[in-house]
């Protein structure tokens, strides 16, 4: 009996030290990057789009300098989109002329419009 338990412990452990020998590590997937062009681009339309959203009437577009104005009511509004230095997008949103709390909420409507315009 005791032949038959060390033969049993011996296989037991050539087992175990088969299978960890069998072990590969899963591949990485990589995800393709998208480039800051287009990654301006994406913003600039959900800019864009988010002004539509809320009632702007666009009266200017500057691609080059990322600059989008317009009106709402008595409301005048800028639009940025710029790339910073990091090749990250900053979008800001600027409400002037109109009375303080319409100004306060046209910009909190145009920034939810463009969050959700760009899937957050």
């Amino acid at each position: 009996m005791t032949n038959f338990r060390k033969v049993a412990s011996g296989i037991t452990v050539a087992a175990a030290l088969l299978v960890q020998g069998c072990y590969t590590a899963p591949t990485t997937v990589s995800v393709p990057q998208r480039s800051i062009g287009e990654r301006f681009e994406q913003s600039w339309q959900a800019a864009r789009g988010a002004a539509s959203d809320v009632g702007v009437k666009l009266t200017t577009e500057d691609r080059p300098s990322g600059t989008l104005r317009g009106t709402q009511g008595s409301s005048n509004v800028v639009i940025t989109v710029v790339t910073q230095a990091d090749s990250t997008i900053q979008v800001g949103f600027s409400v002037t002329g109109g009375g303080t709390s319409q100004d306060a909420n046209v910009k909190d409507h145009l920034t939810r419009a463009y969050q959700r315009r760009m899937g957050r």
